[in-house]
């Protein structure tokens, strides 16, 4: 025993003294990027020429269409463009200055970015962020001119481009002038759905906490907020139509989200060309709403035949039920404005189903035989009526693709489970659903740190009939559920784990991830210093802010 000890002590040793020879030297363990993008756009062409930019002479010009989105724009990322000033002044505090005037690469001030827009912003009841939004853009830098010129067809690639424009810029050594490299880019995501599933339900998450995270979705350039506003342990969602599903279902009546709550998350999004698509999951996950309405949920009985005071998921004996679901439904496609309802659908627990002597009658009646997937089929299929009668389009979660419900072609199937992942996006699109994949990227799976690249190296195209289903690819969500975080550490949780999914769904190519972690490095110090605390991605290091 003792020479077994000495043997692993000594490989321990071993292994201890390779790890920390992997960071002998001094100073970060990965060297962050200056100017360079994330997520990496599909065609940029840099050069080495390069102007600088003084805020004080800096203006955004608008030659082409305007609306308020193109001016709540115009005034964020003047506070950006400061904010990146001031740290580049902060970087050569007590270093020489550099005379990069005398540079010959240098070609001059940037004075100004003319903003294109050359259709009209989306009006008439069109002006919110939708699925198939044409978010494409083009931005060039040229070494002849001192106006940068940012063209776009959509107020949306707008958006996108202004982000993408407030990346190139660096520290140039010379005080708070930035460096901007003359350059072209031609860019445009690859997958129309780049969502971030927020849970609010497990642990309640303040109104600004909600507003922070579309911040660093638009930095991301992630435009689809998943909310999971309701699940078993809460109902902080405040109905107009059923008040006391908040009322009695919420944890405390401070923890709510008001109507005008909503309408402000649903707003700040779309100046940031974000939908916001709400998650109501039924029949599972419904224990909450039992607190206001126990008579829509399944009364459990024990083996004896008698009750034994627990509710299981919702009862779809109970005609009544349905008109309650229709009449919530309706009220929450009013106040959400996205086309997509996502139904739920998952972990539906048959144990109360089947312990329920009145569930076994219905059963039998209608010649289910104790499969208790046809029962779920019979609630899923009315339901989706219900949707269909509001002009709903509906995503579920994989079970109920699984469970062999019949669903309309269209009802989006969103794919979460691991291992096979792979398997089941083959078998969603060779029946002919769109698809969304969420397997492997989940937020509250952490493997320590540097477990980034598990997110990055995820590729939603990898699987046997991708070739023949690109049109069904819509995209995918990485997921934060909330059991484990709050306020207090949420966003370190979600950034920038959620920055390697978003590239993924935007860019067109993967980067090698040592040359990504670059740019990785510098995307989290850019999110901190626009107050996102994100979690440092790579190991030793620093962020000036």
């Amino acid at each position: 025993m003792r020479s077994r000890v000495c043997i692993i002590l000594a490989l321990m040793a071993i292994v201890s003294s390779q790890v920390s020879s992997l960071h002998s030297d001094a100073g970060p363990w990965v060297q962050a990027t200056r100017g360079e993008l994330w997520p990496m756009p599909k065609i940029r062409m840099v050069k080495e020429d390069f102007h600088l930019l003084r805020p004080s002479n800096f203006d955004f010009r608008v030659n082409g269409e305007m609306c308020d989105i193109v001016t709540e724009a115009i005034e964020r990322y003047t506070r950006i463009i400061l904010t990146e000033a001031r740290i580049a002044r902060l970087v050569t505090e007590g270093q020489p200055r550099t005379s990069v005037r005398d540079d010959p690469h240098f070609k001059g001030t940037l004075e100004a970015l003319s903003i294109r827009l050359l259709q009209p912003c989306e009006q008439n009841g069109e002006h919110w962020p939708h699925l198939y939004m044409n978010e494409s853009y083009k931005l060039e830098i040229n070494e002849t001119s001192s106006v940068a010129v940012l063209w776009s067809e959509s107020v949306w690639g707008i958006l996108r481009g202004l982000e993408s424009f407030s990346q190139i810029l660096a520290p140039s050594g010379d005080g708070p002038s930035l460096k901007v490299k003359c350059q072209t880019i031609l860019d445009e995501p690859k997958l129309p759905h780049r969502g971030l599933l927020l849970d609010t339900s497990r642990h309640y998450l303040p109104l600004s906490d909600i507003l922070l995270t579309l911040d660093a979705m638009s930095y991301n350039k992630l435009n689809v907020l998943h909310w999971h506003i309701v699940d078993d342990n809460s109902f902080p969602y405040q109905s107009t139509r059923y008040p006391d599903l908040s009322a009695k279902g919420a944890y405390h009546h401070s923890m709510i989200y008001t109507p005008n709550d909503v309408q402000k998350v649903v707003n700040y999004a779309r100046l940031r060309g974000i939908r916001v698509m709400p998650e109501f999951d039924t029949p599972g996950h419904t224990r909450s709403w039992g607190l206001a309405y126990p008579e829509f949920l399944t009364p459990c009985y024990d083996s004896s035949g008698k009750l034994n005071g627990k509710l299981g998921p919702m009862n779809p004996t109970n005609p009544a039920l349905y008109d309650f679901v229709r009449n919530l439904f309706s009220e929450i496609v009013q106040v959400f404005p996205d086309q997509y309802l996502h139904l739920g659908g998952d972990e539906v627990p048959f144990d109360c189903w089947d312990s329920n002597p009145r569930i076994a009658e219905y059963m039998k009646e209608h010649n289910m035989s104790k499969k208790y997937e046809l029962l779920e089929n019979d609630y899923i299929a009315k339901v989706l009526v219900i949707s269909s009668s509001l002009d709903a389009n509906t995503i579920v979660w994989q079970e109920v693709f699984d469970n062999g419900v019949v669903l309309p072609e269209s009802t989006v199937v969103h794919v979460w489970k691991l291992p096979f992942w792979q398997q089941e996006l083959e078998r969603a699109t060779l029946a002919g659903h769109p698809v969304l994949l969420s397997s492997c990227w989940y937020l509250d799976h952490i493997a320590g740190g540097g477990d980034w690249e598990k997110y990055y190296n995820c590729d939603p195209f990898d699987f046997a009939n991708a070739a023949n289903a690109t049109h069904l690819m819509l995209g995918g969500e990485t997921c934060m559920w909330a059991e484990f975080v709050d306020k207090n550490s949420v966003h370190p949780r979600i950034w920038p784990r959620a920055s390697a999914a978003a590239e993924r769904l935007w860019s067109f190519n993967k980067q090698d991830n040592n040359i990504a972690a670059q740019r990785l490095e510098e995307h989290a110090c850019r999110m901190n210093r626009r107050g996102i605390p994100a979690q440092p991605p790579n190991g030793a290091g620093f962020c000036v802010t």
